[in-house]
């Protein structure tokens, strides 16, 4: 059930963790755990929407998840088809706008087009925007941020010397959205496993056991209930006047 917070995050980002895990405990082929797992997205859109979070960024498939079997990767791809051409509409409907971000080149022709169609579906919406990072790694994200500023320098659109934080940050993903104020796992591992590691500098890392079929509308509640008691600091003193750590 929603409650009202005293203090709502701007952006939330989440790795979606225990899919296969779920599975196994349940007997079930891990390809049931990620169907299973489809149903925890649409509750954390729904209760992030209702709770006034301006953007939700989930972690669905990572770069170095290529290199699962080939069998699972296909799986994976057809089961992001079938959930971008089921919930689109829904979220169209809902006000939430669709971004897909990540390197979509990997993708077949099909699902860059699907991607493509959702995004152009929804682009109109502002209730909430819901980001899925799919071929994502933070590591390719800096990369790719450090490439258009060398290829900018090469063509004379600007000087070796303009290139500072300012000007990466403008070029990583979701540069344009407030860096997140929360970022979630699931299922018990307490790493950020290469997602946004540029944009997760002052970011309040909470993590739970609960496998991610099992995160529901009452886990995610108290996800945002934890980060709303939350006193963030940026390296600043805190209202105790106490010094804060350097990362804190």
């Amino acid at each position: 059930m929603s409650e009202s917070l005293p203090i709502v995050p701007r952006h939330v980002a989440i790795i979606m963790d225990g899919n296969g895990r779920w599975a196994a405990q349940h007997g079930e082929p891990r390809h049931q755990g990620h169907r299973a797992g489809a149903e925890s997205v649409r509750q954390a859109v729904e209760t992030c929407a209702r709770a006034g979070v301006d953007a939700l960024t989930l972690f669905a498939f990572s770069s170095e998840n290529w290199r699962r079997p080939a069998a699972e990767v296909s799986m994976l791809m057809e089961l992001f088809l079938r959930v971008l051409d089921r919930e689109s509409e829904r979220l169209n409907r809902n006000g939430i706008r669709l971004n897909v971000i990540g390197d979509r080149e990997r993708f077949s022709q099909r699902l860059q087009q699907r991607c493509a169609s959702a995004e152009q579906l929804t682009q109109g919406n502002a209730r909430m925007q819901l980001n899925i990072a799919a071929s994502y790694g933070g590591r390719w994200d800096i990369a790719q941020a450090a490439r258009q500023l060398a290829a900018d320098v090469a063509a004379g659109k600007r000087s070796l010397e303009s290139i500072d934080e300012a000007a990466l940050g403008e070029q990583v993903c979701l540069h344009h959205l407030p860096e997140p104020d929360l970022f979630v796992r699931t299922g018990g591992e307490q790493r950020i496993s290469n997602f946004m590691l540029w944009q997760l500098a002052y970011t309040e890392l909470y993590f739970t056991p609960v496998l991610w079929p099992d995160f529901d509308s009452d886990q995610m509640q108290a996800a945002l209930t934890w980060f709303s008691q939350r006193e963030r600091r940026f390296g600043g003193l805190g209202h105790s006047g106490e010094d804060a750590h350097p990362d804190a």
